[in-house]
């Protein structure tokens, strides 16, 4: 099975893209994990590609969708995709807003179809927490608040996966859950990009959906 993994920097997370037979063309996050555990228990069944870039927002997905994506004719796609739709407007004016987000992505998802009618697709949920990029400062103490708003982008993504029959992959909960335990830094010391914590959690997530509904 083909697979790629397409989104923004927690999915880039310093991979080489120079070199995508190395084994640095993963990265370093979440996707080497599901890597190392997809490639370690069977090498030979399994092609992975990491197509984050980071800093994309949903825009810019669908910009890079045919080089990236299309012409390598994936198996199954992952996207996780959302937080620069809301953290570059709140640093930049540059941002999607919601009702954008949802439009681009039924392109990517109604386009990809049809070029590949037999792929199948993974939606992860955007998530945030309150980290040194997110929490309030005396300039902008509604600054996390601001970033709650990846809540509404979650909300679509969800719609759109069962609207198209995509599988879906909750993961604020998780993280909600897991800082509520043991603190941010273990997780996701900025608010917004895992650590080696955090991307262990989002692997273990994937890899469940991915045995129990995907690669039955």
């Amino acid at each position: 099975m083909k697979i790629i993994f397409f989104g923004d920097s927690i999915t880039d997370a310093g991979r080489n893209r120079d070199d995508l037979e190395k084994q640095s063309a993963l990265g370093y996050g979440y996707v080497r994990a599901i890597g190392d555990r997809l490639l370690g228990e069977a090498p030979d069944k399994h092609v992975i590609y990491n197509m984050g870039i980071s800093g994309n927002r949903i825009v810019d997905l669908y910009a890079r969708i045919k080089a990236h994506v299309w012409n390598r004719e994936p198996d199954l796609i992952s996207i996780l995709i959302g937080i620069n739709d809301v953290w570059h407007e709140i640093n930049h004016g540059n941002g999607v807003d919601v009702e954008r987000f949802e439009k681009v992505f039924r392109m990517i998802i109604e386009d990809t179809k049809k070029r590949l009618p037999n792929v199948q697709f993974v939606l992860c949920e955007p998530f945030v927490e309150e980290g040194t990029a997110t929490c309030p400062t005396d300039e902008r103490p509604e600054r996390y608040e601001l970033f709650k708003e990846i809540y509404d982008y979650a909300r679509v993504v969800e719609r759109l996966a069962k609207e198209y029959g995509c599988y879906y992959l909750p993961l604020q909960k998780k993280f909600d859950d897991a800082v509520e335990r043991i603190g941010v830094k273990y997780y996701i010391p900025d608010g917004v990009h895992p650590n080696v914590g955090g991307s262990a959690l989002i692997a273990t997530e994937w890899m469940k959906l991915f045995k129990e509904q995907i690669d039955k």
